[in-house]
């Protein structure tokens, strides 16, 4: 089944690649952006599509990535399983395949959004699903924050009641700063090593929270593409932007995972923004906007 697996990531890719593309460019004079793909190999096996946009008219820069890598299982996963049966010998081989995707805006008021979808199979037979989309406002919107939710809330209950509940809460402890003690964002939904129900069942559900990403992206960027901001905002956005920095490189697995199995430097860091600060002790203003959104920056908030 991995190659339809595979398959169905490229086409995810390729309508994801186009709905930004053309919402960039609407309502703007400049000319249409594109995504510049970079194809490349892995020397151990396997390779992938990484898709770069940059300097457009709302997306500062974004990437919307494919990978499809196979070979030995690496040494870390044998001894992150060195007490279960996941890894059984040496001889073992993995095959992983998936999309990430992380966006950039240029507006402060418009967030940054994350999406993983991800399968993994090795030739023991072990195989599982993974993935989440979350949230990561600059400045937090409610409204927004509840849209967000509300959708994927939609798309977890046409699978499993329970989804929702029990992925948003695993987003939220696992999308932690814990040296900030802070979210992320706004949290979302993250699942890993889905395997206790059909495959079929699972992937279905999977292809609903890929397909969910480009019509809650696009609607945020129509909303908020066009609200004026200041340079304090501006200040602001690449202190946010740090904290992201700060947890993809401290605590994310898929990056952890590249860089262990010897993936592309350039796609796996591709989620870094083109530019972040950190600024020394930094303290909002009492009453502000800034210390609005640190509030609500924590765990367990009920957006629905």
């Amino acid at each position: 089944m991995k190659e339809e697996i595979t398959e169905w990531f490229k086409s995810l890719q390729d309508n994801i690649c186009k709905a930004l593309e053309s919402e960039d460019a609407s309502g703007f004079s400049k000319s249409e952006v594109k995504f510049k793909e970079d194809n490349w190999l892995r020397e151990e096996g396997g390779g992938g599509r990484t898709r770069i946009f940059q300097d457009g008219n709302i997306i500062e820069k974004g990437g919307v990535n494919f990978s499809a890598v196979y070979g030995d299982v690496p040494v870390f996963l044998k001894n992150e399983d060195s007490n279960s049966t996941t890894v059984n010998s040496s001889k073992d081989t993995f095959y992983a395949t998936g999309i990430s995707i992380v966006i950039h805006p240029k507006n402060p008021m418009l967030p940054i959004i994350h999406m993983n979808v991800r399968y993994f199979e090795m030739s023991n037979g072990v195989w599982w699903f993974g993935g989440g989309i979350d949230l990561t406002p600059h400045y937090v919107d409610e409204e927004d924050a509840r849209f967000f939710h509300f959708s994927l809330k939609t798309a977890c209950d046409k699978h499993q009641p329970n989804y929702y509940t029990d992925f948003k809460k695993w987003a939220d402890d696992y999308f932690y700063i814990t040296h900030r003690k802070e979210t992320r964002g706004v949290g979302g939904i993250f699942f890993d090593r889905l395997n206790s129900s059909n495959k079929e069942d699972l992937f279905a559900f999977v292809k609903e929270v890929g397909n969910s990403f480009a019509p809650i992206y696009t609607h945020l960027m129509a909303k908020n593409k066009n609200i004026t901001y200041t340079e304090l905002n501006k200040q602001w956005q690449l202190i946010r932007r740090g904290r992201y920095v700060e947890f993809n490189l401290v605590y994310d697995k898929g990056t952890k995972f590249g860089l262990e199995t010897n993936g592309r430097i350039e796609s796996i860091l591709m989620s870094l923004p083109l530019n972040a600060s950190w600024v020394y002790n930094f303290e909002p203003m009492s009453n502000s906007r800034e210390e609005q959104t640190l509030s609500l920056l924590k765990k367990g908030i009920d957006w629905i």
